[in-house]
């Protein structure tokens, strides 16, 4: 999937995106995206561990962008974000997050995103749904 248009609108002004320190990487497959993210100060909790709410939104981020190529001149929203945390990282690791597509209908997309750390291990498993609004 070839996500360069999307990136450079992520880039053009400040979103949750930049401010949380994601970066997003085209695939060589159609149906899958890829995203990562350092756990630092402006993604972790107090403890010093990645937040969960920091990684639904790379969740629903990387879906997000999935979605916008797969879909040019349409608006993706996230509708549903659903996700389990499994282990935690420690603020200095990276985690990736990678997104495969499950359904790609008319209206609705719905993306299976794991989450995982440097050692590849699984940190969160999370089911995003994205309803595709396109300009009439």
């Amino acid at each position: 999937m070839n996500i360069d248009r999307i990136n450079q609108i992520i880039k053009a002004k400040p979103n949750l995106s930049t401010a949380l320190g994601m970066e997003f990487f085209s695939t060589p497959e159609d149906d899958t995206c890829m995203a990562r993210m350092r756990v630092d100060e402006r993604n972790r909790q107090p403890f010093g561990f990645l937040s969960g709410g920091a990684s639904l939104a790379l969740a629903e981020n990387v879906a997000g962008v999935a979605s916008s190529s797969l879909c040019p001149g349409c608006a993706c929203v996230g509708i549903e974000v659903s996700g389990s945390h499994v282990k935690a990282v420690a603020e200095g690791d990276i985690v990736t997050a990678y997104a495969k597509l499950l359904h790609s209908g008319k209206t609705l997309h719905v993306w299976q995103v794991d989450i995982k750390d440097t050692a590849n291990e699984l940190i969160s498993s999370v089911r995003v749904t994205n309803y595709i609004i396109r300009k009439k």
